[in-house]
């Protein structure tokens, strides 16, 4: 790209710029240095194409003109423990803090779509999240949260469908119409397959849930994200930060394939769609990570899947700082690789973050630990000036080298899932790669590889292989008590033989019919929902309809 063509795009992008609103003005080092908005080359650059200026495609840069001058990221902390007036109280603390948005973690029988008196909850429940059983306990959980303000993310992908239809009720019944809705559902069953195993039934019905979701959504809760394509979990399996990239952004082109063999308009249904991804240590390698994962998706949207707007081109996501990067060693140390992670989190342009408690690698966050992580947010938000400049890394040689490269191993990987399909699409090629157990195989070797360096001491960790004299005492942990279940289970036996049976059973037979059928199963399963039919009796129903699955012995 020559001087000229640079000019060009620094206008488009100075028009854009001036057109938007921005926090404020007089953005200025500590020293008092203003600054500008945006740097970028002043003479002749080949590389422009694909860095380009913020806001514009293929939004290597960012996708907002202004960076985080316009806006800055959301604040949006994971929790969830115990039952619903509990992990209320902790959303609370979180908002009262400073928190911009919240992030819904349940326990393993909600994961898993099992009520709490299910025989195979036992000690499970409220343990790594919160306990739902039914919109009632929604309707706890967001007590005096207005949820037409304030936006929530939920991390649960199996039974993402009952769970999404519990929260439309709990707004319901705040006088919030679904309409109003904003936030994000994980709902990737593809990354379940592949990393964390957390799934009810086969890809079919699945995929066909996932379908009504978007077709729901698309059509009803406009603002509202149905799925959150996510990375993390391959990263914390054990992938590469290359893998992470390639399988999960494969991972969404399965799903703008299942829109549009449903006969949606990408350019409609591809803003629902949004990413979540690990930060991870190396510092620069995640930066690149990021950058790389805005220019692919914008190009393949445009360039595969026809998409015309920039809307549908953006790539958002929300970062999660690397859970496996934490150690049980010198626990203290945590809050300094948090920071470092959220710093390359911010540095590569992304929407919405949660920072990890020092004592996550132990047990759920107790208060105090949660406060400092949402502080570490606060303190690179407030203080660094971080915020003032979009992209600052942007041009840097080594950074924009990793990023090329990210990208090239990403599209090798592309092209090695395509082939592996019966008909050149992502979506068969994914689901051969999960039949033949390519996916896992690949994530174990690079988790076997990244053990070795580890063993061997190639890889150092500051308190497991070197450096390793403390003088830390031991941290007091948050315990989830036995009495939370008992309490849980008293609490649903109540609510079963309080609700209208004869509504539940009519409830959840039209969900049965439908389930056998064509139809949308998002409208049929708000209703029992609204009867308060529980959520293994939802995910029961459909199990009865469509079997179980089990992933296939290999060795």
């Amino acid at each position: 790209m020559d001087a000229g063509e640079i000019e060009a795009g620094r206008a488009r992008w100075q028009a854009r710029f001036d057109g938007a609103r921005t926090r404020g003005s007089g953005f200025r080092t500590l020293s008092g240095l203003d600054v500008a908005p945006v740097y970028g080359p002043t003479g002749d650059d080949p590389r422009m194409e694909r860095i380009g200026w913020p806001g514009e495609y293929p939004f290597t840069r960012g996708l907002y003109s202004t960076g985080y001058r316009g806006r800055t990221w959301t604040i949006r902390q994971f929790a969830g423990f115990g039952n619903a007036r509990q992990t209320n109280e902790r959303y609370r603390m979180i908002l009262g803090a400073g928190g911009g948005g919240l992030s819904v973690a349940f326990d393993m029988p909600t994961l898993m779509g099992r009520d709490s008196d299910d025989p195979r909850s036992l000690g499970e429940v409220g343990h790594c999240g919160v306990a739902i059983d039914s919109a009632l306990d929604m309707d706890l959980l967001f007590d005096g949260i207005p949820l037409g303000d304030v936006t929530t993310s939920m991390t649960i992908s199996g039974p993402a469908a009952p769970i999404f239809c519990m929260y439309v009720v709990a707004a319901e019944r705040q006088g919030v119409p679904a309409a109003r809705l904003n936030g994000t559902l994980q709902t990737d069953i593809f990354k379940e397959y592949i990393a964390q195993k957390e799934w009810l039934f086969a890809p079919g019905p699945h995929l066909r849930l996932i379908g009504d979701l978007m077709e729901f959504c698309a059509a009803g809760v406009p603002a509202y994200k149905p799925l959150s394509v996510s990375g993390y979990h391959i990263r914390e399996a054990g992938s590469t930060a290359a893998q992470e990239l390639a399988f999960t952004l494969a991972d969404g082109f399965g799903y703008v394939e299942l829109g549009l063999s449903r006969g949606l308009d990408v350019d409609v249904f591809a803003p629902g769609l949004s990413f979540f991804f690990d930060a991870h240590i190396d510092f620069f390698e995640e930066i690149a990570k990021f950058r790389a994962a805005r220019r692919i998706w914008a190009r393949w949207l445009r360039d595969v899947y026809g998409a015309r707007t920039d809307r549908a081109q953006w790539l958002r996501f929300h970062t999660q700082t690397a859970g496996v990067s934490l150690t049980a060693q010198q626990p203290y140390n945590n809050v300094v690789r948090t920071a470092v992670e959220a710093l390359a989190a911010v540095l590569g342009g992304t929407n919405s973050l949660h920072t990890n408690a020092l004592d996550e690698v132990l047990a759920l966050p107790s208060e105090k630990a949660a406060e400092i992580a949402l502080r570490t947010q606060q303190v690179i938000m407030e203080e660094t000036e971080v915020v003032n400049v979009a992209d600052p890394l942007g041009g840097s040689w080594y950074v924009e080298a990793l990023t090329d490269r990210l990208e090239a191993e990403a599209e090798a990987i592309f092209a090695r899932i395509r082939d592996m399909g019966h008909d050149g699409s992502m979506t068969s090629g994914i689901l051969r790669g999960i039949e033949d157990g390519w996916f896992v195989s690949e994530i174990a070797e690079a988790a076997f590889g990244y053990q070795r360096k580890l063993e061997k001491g190639d890889k150092r960790i500051v308190g497991v292989n070197c450096h390793a004299a403390s003088v830390e005492e031991p941290l007091e942990i948050l315990r989830v008590g036995h009495e939370v279940e008992r309490e849980q289970n008293r609490v649903l036996a109540a609510r079963r033989a309080a609700r209208d049976r004869e509504a539940v059973d009519g409830a959840l037979a039209a969900l049965a019919r439908t389930a056998r059928g064509e139809g949308n199963l998002i409208p049929p399963m708000l209703d029992a929902a609204r009867a308060e039919a529980t959520l293994g009796e939802i995910c029961g129903v459909l199990r009865d309809e469509w079997g179980v699955y089990l992933e296939p012995a290999r060795f």
